[in-house]
């Protein structure tokens, strides 16, 4: 007890010294809670951004493997050419069963796909371009290897609401009438342009027909009418190129090539993976699972990793400053300790020589400081709250305005029926708090006194180091 009433009075009478160095440590505080909240902040936001986006796989056409394959050589016949064709055809036609077998993997957590076919309609009109439907049209190898349909329109099934991608990007806008979120039933959705052509209204029924077999039919409901975002592109069309397309679900498809298994489909699959962590694992396991030369897994990582740099940089700079702010408090604070022990060599000699032990003095000093350091990292933590909270408010209100605007614009886009849960391509609906009140909460202010605390004993090291090489007898005979 008598060390800590030491350390009080010495504190007393030394007022000016200790006032700098609570100075200090209150400007090293301050630092090192903006840094602290603003680094746990940016945490929080790059785990909302890993949640919203999530890492999308998809199976395309490998392009360079292909080309290979086609390249011309000295010896190549036209045969050999169109038996490589074929080929690549048959190989990069995917089926139902082998997305599910891909699908089945300890490394997905979900998946969807679209199909799309041809198909006829003998009660509508086909929307016919001026530039000789110039959608069909594609440059070199894409031209020859691009599905043509076979039917006057184009009916497009979709496994889940979450694989609409067109509506979710904004792409396709409902203006009439709503998705249905029941995956199984015979609904369907069309274009604004081809309902105007042919007055089509929400609730009307189209018979869609096999090309190849008249009696092989289907008949949907029209649950909404959808609008396309026209954009800048080449060519002349009038209309948009979804003008002919019927946006359906994957199981009025399956109807139609069940009793048809000749009709030409085109599968596009989606598979959502645990972590970025996978995609390489998950690669692989394709590829075992026998997945085509022609084929390869192309992923969104790019995209999600852009939409977290500025985030991971803000948080990198809070982390720099918070090591340099240390360093130069640790190193000022040392070097203050070590003229505070030169200024207070007789003192140490007094008492050394009246009979205290060297371990009490130095606990004596050790108490000084941490006193001094307690009252100002106090006092620091209540100046870098006041400051972080508005700072880490402007960082987090960034983020929920970007998402509260993207979940809206969502919501239009389907008309509000976005199905059940909420949670749709890897978007997550957030809710948009106005503030955060709890920027600097206890794990920061735990954070705060443990690094000040050790800072402390660190630069106190200088007195310890002091004292047990200083001799009391040396020090009073040079004080005489």
């Amino acid at each position: 007890m008598y060390i800590l009433k030491n350390a009080i009075t010495s504190i007393r009478r030394n007022k000016g010294r200790n006032l700098l160095i609570g100075i200090i440590i209150v400007v090293v505080a301050c630092a090192t809670t903006v840094s602290l909240a603003i680094r746990n902040s940016s945490k929080s936001l790059i785990s909302s951004y890993e949640e919203k986006y999530d890492v999308e796989a998809t199976i395309g056409v490998n392009r360079e493997n292909m080309k290979e394959q086609m390249k011309p050589g000295d010896n190549d016949s036209s045969s050999k050419q169109e038996k490589l064709r074929e080929n690549f055809k048959e190989q990069t036609n995917l089926s139902v069963d082998d997305i599910k077998k891909y699908g089945d993997s300890d490394y997905v957590k979900d998946y969807y796909y679209q199909i799309s076919v041809g198909v006829n309609a003998s009660s509508l009109t086909k929307v016919s371009s001026t530039s000789n439907n110039n959608e069909n049209k594609g440059p070199g190898w894409k031209e020859q290897f691009k599905m043509e349909s076979s039917g006057d329109f184009t009916l497009v099934g979709y496994s889940s609401v979450s694989a609409m991608s067109d509506f979710i990007s904004g792409k396709y806008t409902i203006t009439s009438g709503k998705v249905s979120s029941d995956i199984e039933s015979n609904t369907c959705v069309i274009n604004s342009e081809l309902a105007t052509l042919n007055n089509i209204k929400v609730g009307d029924k189209i018979t869609f027909v096999d090309p190849d077999n008249s009696k092989n039919k289907i008949t949907l409901t029209v649950t909404g009418i959808f609008e396309e975002k026209s954009e800048n592109s080449e060519g002349m069309d009038m209309f948009t190129s979804s003008a002919n397309t019927i946006i359906t679900n994957t199981n009025v498809v399956s109807k139609l090539t069940t009793k048809n298994t000749s009709m030409s489909t085109r599968i596009t699959p989606t598979f959502i993976l645990k972590s970025k962590e996978s995609i390489e694992k998950f690669t692989k396991e394709v590829e075992e699972k026998g997945l085509s030369e022609y084929l390869s897994v192309s992923t969104n990582l790019d995209q999600v990793e852009s939409a977290t740099s500025t985030i991971s940089n803000v948080k990198t700079f809070a982390t720099t400053f918070l090591i340099i702010t240390l360093i130069i408090g640790g190193v000022v604070l040392f070097v203050i300790n070590m003229i505070n022990i030169r200024e207070r060599k007789y003192e140490i000699g007094v008492l050394r020589t009246i009979g205290m032990k060297k371990s009490h003095l130095t606990l004596q000093f050790m108490s000084e400081l941490l006193i001094v350091a307690f009252a100002s990292l106090l006092i620091g933590a209540g100046i870098g709250s006041a400051i972080s909270v508005p700072v880490s408010n402007s960082l987090l209100q960034n983020e929920i305005n970007a998402s509260s605007e993207q979940t809206q614009n969502i919501d239009k886009n389907f008309d509000g029926d976005r199905g059940p849960g909420g949670h749709i391509n890897g978007v997550v609906q957030v809710q948009a708090f106005d503030r955060v009140d709890a920027a600097v909460d206890l794990k920061v202010l735990a954070e705060l006194f443990g690094i000040g605390i050790l800072l402390t004993l660190i630069s106190s090291s200088a007195s310890i180091l002091s004292i047990q090489k200083f001799s009391p007898l040396t020090i009073l005979k040079e004080r005489s």
